[in-house]
């Protein structure tokens, strides 16, 4: 009888703590975090990341894989580290100073991205393509491809093709987030969007012929827009007249109309002018082609 009335006031012990317990656990502890951060040790990049991105703009730069990140469409391999420190350093000097140059610190705060996250390999598409890059939310840039910066890193056209145009166009798509494309650009060449078949012949090769300042601009209006901003500050003056020179006198005058609209709502909607825009992305480009900009340098200023 004992040992029974033991084992009763054993389990009556138990019931108690288990319902103590679950009572407990309804409770939130506001003094333990539900976010679980890493192991991963921080690394002289990583600290530098946070002194030039993240402590004065608030910016993400994110070189590891995430899953999360990432589309799962695609097969894709993680960014290569000494790859994503250089090309951390190009998006500073030519993105994120030239914008502050231009524009101000404020202006870089409020609408430049708030993520960027770099995969090493293209996104390719099935109809032989690929993703350079893409923006979501008007906060996140996707940049592809970054395990072959090196092969495009002295020669400033292929540079500008394969990763800052992209940057430039996705801004610029984000920039429209916050402030919609004039209906009148849309009218320019409204009958001449194509959208997925802008890669394919014969639109891939008389673009220009077209109105348009790339094959791909004949996409939509928005990409349009995106990268007829893109492609003139990415471009000096020369290059810019010379790629206008394949161009007849008429689809010339309805890429310059469509330029026009977009200086002007650079200019009413922003404060910036284009033109000064390019003019100091140009010398800040120049800067990196000749040396001054160590593109590897982690030491914290």
């Amino acid at each position: 009888m004992y040992k029974r009335q033991h084992i009763y006031n054993l389990f009556l012990i138990v019931l108690s703590v288990l319902f103590t317990a679950a009572c407990s656990s309804d409770e939130p502890d506001y003094n333990r975090s539900v976010i679980t951060i890493g192991n991963t040790e921080k690394t002289e990049f990583d600290k530098w990341l946070e002194a030039n991105f993240v402590n004065p703009y608030n910016i993400a730069f994110k070189y590891r894989y995430e899953d999360i990140e990432s589309d799962l469409d695609y097969y894709v391999v993680p960014a290569e580290y000494n790859k994503a420190v250089k090309l951390a350093h190009l998006v500073k000097y030519l993105c994120v100073d030239t914008y502050n140059e231009v524009a101000g610190t404020d202006f870089t705060c409020e609408y430049f991205p708030k993520m960027f996250f770099t995969i090493g390999e293209w996104e390719y598409k099935n109809n032989g393509t690929f993703i350079l890059g893409t923006a979501e939310g008007g906060r996140k840039i996707l940049l592809s491809g970054i395990n072959y910066l090196d092969q495009y890193i002295e020669n400033a056209q292929m540079l500008n093709h394969y990763y800052f145009k992209t940057i430039h166009h996705e801004f610029t798509h984000i920039l429209n987030q916050t402030k919609a494309i004039p209906t009148e650009y849309q009218l320019v060449t409204g009958n001449g969007y194509v959208a997925d078949n802008w890669s394919e012949e014969p639109y891939n090769e008389i673009y220009l012929s077209r109105g348009f300042i790339s094959s791909y601009a004949q996409h939509s209006y928005q990409e349009d827009f995106a990268e007829m901003m893109s492609i003139y500050i990415t471009n000096d003056a020369d290059s810019w007249e010379a790629l206008l020179k394949e161009a007849d006198k008429e689809s010339e005058a309805l890429i310059q109309q469509k330029l026009d609209i977009v200086k002007n709502y650079m200019l009413t909607s922003f404060g910036i002018d284009l033109d000064t825009l390019r003019s100091i992305l140009q010398r800040r480009q120049n800067e990196v082609f000749s040396g001054k900009v160590d593109l590897e340098d982690l030491t914290i200023k």
